[in-house]
């Protein structure tokens, strides 16, 4: 296991958790006195999972692409379902961050170093608590 550690960069901990959660399924068997044997694609299904993580997919998600893989068909087409999803919700992070900064640059903007001493007393802290409407 070290050596498939030091070609891919992973720590041992990760493959093994890999090989825990079924990932590396096809490609790991064990020995009759209990090590693991790697086959050769083991490296390529790795950077695999490696790549796809870096592009945002989930264990889960990836998971979903080494079945198809596994049952001999090319992924190519729900990889790109899952890339497809993860720009949309990109998309809406990047709406949700844009309404947050608006509403950060309006409080900013109306900064108070002092506020009135009423507000004070009713707030941690006034420039981002309005006073109490009860």
């Amino acid at each position: 296991m070290g050596e498939v550690a030091n070609l891919t960069g992973m720590s041992v901990k990760t493959i093994r958790y890999y090989e825990e959660i079924g990932l590396l399924e096809p490609t790991t068997t064990r020995s009759e006195s209990g090590y693991r044997l790697f086959n050769s694609q083991v490296l390529n299904r790795l950077a695999f999972i490696k790549r796809s993580q870096s592009l945002g997919l989930s264990l889960s998600e990836i998971r979903d692409i080494l079945e198809v893989h596994d049952s001999g068909e090319l992924p190519c087409g729900t990889v790109k379902q899952h890339l497809l999803l993860k720009v949309q919700a990109i998309t809406e992070q990047i709406e949700a961050l844009e309404i947050l900064k608006s509403e950060l640059l309006g409080l900013l903007s109306g900064w108070q170093e002092q506020p009135p001493g009423d507000r004070i007393a009713q707030t941690i802290c006034p420039n981002i608590q309005g006073a109490r409407s009860e």
